[in-house]
């Protein structure tokens, strides 16, 4: 198969909190909710690591408030990274307490970028939609963090399946909190044509990873040609990158930042 080559990555980046050991969840519990010095040093390293690839999607960021010191963390890494188009999406507004959010960083024009509304008890789980080239031959990009709960992840994926099938071609991303083999992904699989990678991938904790709950998944005229995890520990979750080749068909807009 021929094609574009499309250099895909998906971090869950824990607003820039290093975590390696399990202890850290208790003592470095107050960067959650102050900011600190480290956190833009660490994401730094973030930005350095994504700076090679097309697409980013991105999980727990924060839009801006009091933990960030008020900066955009989507936008100061698009900024970092080199990233000329980016967008943010806010989940759970706490004011100026936390800003939780999702985001995508693109080095292609994305012809039209939306929300998602997931169904869920609480709020605070949304999902980012861009749609890349033209209406006739276009890439859906889809960036999501799905609740922990099994019921509420069942009824997301089911949503968002739902929307996958008005694309030919799409791309889902995302820390998904369960594994591939689960139920609620079985039962995506059985409802739409995504692929994943024949590999399991294991990006969670990032010091002993063990669980695969962060994916990239493709739909079949999008070839896989490389699927990995990253090592960096700049966060508790590892990113996980994927390399596709995309028809020509589809127009791809790259602007240099």
């Amino acid at each position: 198969m021929t094609g574009q080559t499309l250099r895909l990555l998906s971090y869950n980046v824990q607003v820039g909190i290093s975590t390696r050991r399990p202890h850290h969840y208790v003592t470095h519990s107050w960067k959650h909710l102050i900011p600190h010095n480290q956190r833009l040093q660490n994401l730094e390293k973030v930005a350095e690591l994504i700076r090679g690839y097309d697409i980013i999607g991105l999980q727990e960021v924060d839009a801006g408030s009091i933990r960030s010191n008020y900066i955009n963390l989507v936008e100061y890494l698009a900024y970092q990274g080199g990233f000329p188009y980016w967008y943010h999406q806010v989940n759970r507004n706490l004011g100026r307490f936390a800003q939780h959010s999702n985001g995508l960083l693109s080095h292609f024009h994305p012809a039209e970028v939306s929300d998602i509304n997931l169904p869920t008890i609480i709020p605070g789980r949304n999902a980012i939609l861009a749609r890349f080239g033209s209406r006739e031959n276009s890439l859906a990009v889809i960036v999501m963090h799905l609740s922990l709960g099994t019921r509420a992840r069942n009824k997301q994926l089911s949503h968002i399946s739902e929307i996958i099938n008005y694309h030919k071609h799409a791309i889902v991303m995302g820390d998904m909190n369960c594994k591939l083999d689960s139920k609620e992904m079985r039962q995506m699989f059985c409802n739409t044509d995504l692929c994943a990678p024949k590999e399991e991938i294991f990006t969670f904790p990032s010091w002993r990873p063990k669980h695969h709950i962060d994916h990239i998944l493709v739909t079949p005229e999008l070839e896989i040609k490389e699927a990995k995890v990253l090592s960096p520990p700049c966060s508790d979750h590892l990113p996980i990158m994927m390399e596709i080749s995309v028809p020509d068909d589809i127009e791809l807009t790259r602007r240099a930042a």
